[in-house]
């Protein structure tokens, strides 16, 4: 059984704390969170210790660190773990600054390190990238991604968030990566406020679609929105020269309703918490494989900072209304 600590008790933070805390191998030792409003109970409902980072970084029994704080902190926190011998497990995105990102090159190349990109872990994004390597529909020529949000967050979380690509669409871009097998070269994206005003107030966007296009010519079209107003919409289409692969939404059941007007499914499944509940097991078990020394993370430092890149190129890109390379950002 391996020790480990949890930093950051918010929302992300629960439901990596509930899923060590069900393994038996790893034991759920400490919370750490300014906030012991939110650390205390957390603490309490998972057999672990509220404690200060110094008491939970310097206890030589802690194997690894989960980091699911604040966005603003993940760097600063995930240096800290790795100066002390930790593994880590890090939430995305890294950082919200690509240079400060770029430059823990030193110390976190080095790291154990897990990147919290959750999409690679869903069985049914597995299947399709399994498919795809294996050459069921030939060379993959193009992707379609759809990741639609069922609702805006909270405008508070919208101003601390780094924005839509940064918080959102990352996840995305680095699904695109994963899948193509190819670094993107090239982004275009534009992009709109279209669901609420104070989003646009806060210097933030709602609405975008992106483009990306690598050195061999596959593109990757990528839709988000804050707002579907039918349910979370995450969908993954490859084209490929013999055909084509899908990974549709999954339903809150099978069950579908036939009249005479016609057919209706059950709804769409409300949010991530439940879309990717099973992910975010799969995700945990792999960080316990790695500190076993059983395989070495799927995905790592290296990915952080392209999808980073990717977001930081989109987001240049919509200001600008034209394309951006990814290698200018330096």
């Amino acid at each position: 059984m391996f020790n480990v600590a949890l930093f950051g008790a918010g929302r992300i933070g629960q439901i990596h704390a509930r899923n060590a805390a069900a393994r038996s191998d790893l034991k759920l030792k400490y919370i750490v969170d300014p906030n012991r409003e939110a650390a205390d109970p957390l603490a309490h409902r998972t057999g672990a210790v509220a404690v200060d980072s110094d008491a939970a970084l310097g206890d030589a029994s802690i194997s690894g660190v989960i980091i699911a704080s604040a966005t603003n902190v993940h760097l600063d926190q995930a240096l800290r773990a790795a100066a002390a011998g930790k593994t880590i497990f890090c939430e995305k995105p890294l950082d919200l600054d690509l240079e400060r990102a770029r430059n823990a090159a030193t110390q976190l190349e080095r790291a154990a390190m897990l990147m919290g990109f959750n999409r690679r872990f869903d069985p049914h994004f597995q299947a399709l990238k399994t498919r795809l390597d294996e050459g069921a529909i030939g060379r993959l020529e193009s992707l379609s991604i759809v990741s639609h949000d069922p609702a805006p967050p909270p405008i508070e979380y919208v101003r601390i968030s780094g924005g839509l690509f940064k918080d959102m669409a990352i996840h995305d871009f680095d699904t695109a990566r994963w899948l193509m097998g190819e670094e993107p070269e090239e982004v275009f994206t534009s992009a709109s406020c279209l669901i609420d005003p104070a989003i646009a107030d806060a210097g933030d966007v709602d609405t975008a679609k992106t483009i990306l296009r690598t050195a061999t010519g596959r593109l990757c079209v990528i839709s988000n929105s804050r707002r579907s107003a039918y349910g979370y919409d995450q969908r993954i289409e490859a084209y490929g020269a013999a055909g084509s692969l899908r990974a549709d939404n999954v339903m809150e059941s099978t069950v579908s309703t036939w009249r005479e007007r016609g057919c209706a499914s059950d709804a769409l499944q409300g949010f991530f918490l439940d879309r990717y509940a099973q992910a975010y097991r799969r995700e945990m078990a792999h960080f316990a494989a790695i500190l076993r020394d059983e395989t070495s993370p799927a995905v790592g430092y290296k990915d952080a900072v392209a999808a980073l890149a990717l977001a930081e190129a989109a987001g240049l890109s919509a200001k600008l209304n034209k394309p951006v390379s990814v290698r200018s950002l330096g």
